[in-house]
């Protein structure tokens, strides 16, 4: 398959995916949630993978949403809010509910939506100086598409504090929250995917994908028509439209103080 925002490298029983728009910092526009999503969903269909490996080229892995495609959002109705949001949304289940074991690394910045990636995920490995933010309150918002993935990950008290305060935090700080499982230096970073690897290669393949939906089954997170994904796709695309929402957006663009602060 070809992509045009993300590269996909095929190996031996493991797929890699690299964020491709190193000139954004790798932030999400409609284009690369569209093809992530295909992406993971080519590759879980294939015997031959069994691990997915998610990277990001550049300095950063995620810079959360590309400026371009928040000015579009600013703009648009709420029937066209609720479509991006429920794609968006789609990205984050389609990780969630993969069968193959799914890694993800992190380095530079995870910000907004990065962070539902890295929940969806089975294993993050986080470069010691990445810097950590679910920045949607600053902009008058909620990081609700990502909310039952970072939820079931690092419980409520986490969240509470992180999606509360949209605070940055280190990836030390993510560690404790159990929102990354490793932290370690850039030059280490390969050898912990590697250790990775041959810990999902030992495993069958089979008895993995049952393991992840045994875990998703007794966390009560095991279904692809929980209502939770809608509910959450309506409340951001409310937000969007909202007094707050327009005015948080448009004073970040202004580079200005938002009217509540």
């Amino acid at each position: 398959m070809d992509f045009n925002t993300i590269k996909v490298q095929l190996g031996e029983s493991v797929a890699w995916i690299n964020l491709d728009r190193p000139e954004v910092r790798n932030a999400l526009n409609d284009t690369m949630i569209r093809e992530l999503t295909e992406a993971f969903g080519w590759l879980n269909s294939r015997d031959d993978v069994r691990i997915i490996v998610v990277k990001g080229n550049g300095k950063a892995f995620c810079a959360g949403a590309d400026l371009n495609y928040m000015k579009e959002m600013a703009n648009y109705s709420y029937p066209q809010n609720l479509a991006d949001a429920e794609r968006l949304s789609k990205l984050f289940q389609t990780i969630w509910f993969c069968d193959k074991a799914v890694i993800v690394e992190v380095h530079g910045s995870c910000i907004g939506g990065a962070n539902g990636i890295i929940a969806a995920a089975d294993v993050v490995i986080a470069e010691h100086n990445t810097v950590f933010a679910f920045t949607e309150v600053k902009l008058g918002l909620t990081p609700a598409t990502i909310s039952p993935f970072v939820v079931a990950k690092i419980g409520t008290s986490a969240a509470k504090e992180l999606m509360l305060t949209g605070r940055r935090f280190t990836a030390a700080e993510a560690k404790d929250f159990r929102l990354v499982n490793v932290v370690t230096e850039e030059a280490n970073m390969l050898d912990t995917e590697r250790q990775y690897i041959e810990h999902f290669l030992q495993a069958s393949p089979d008895a993995v994908s049952d393991c992840k939906h045994l875990i998703r089954m007794v966390s009560g997170t095991d279904d692809p028509y929980s209502p939770i994904f809608l509910q959450t796709s309506q409340l951001i695309a409310n937000q969007r439209i909202s007094k707050s929402g327009q005015e948080g957006m448009k004073a970040f663009f202004e580079k200005r103080k938002a009217e509540w602060m």
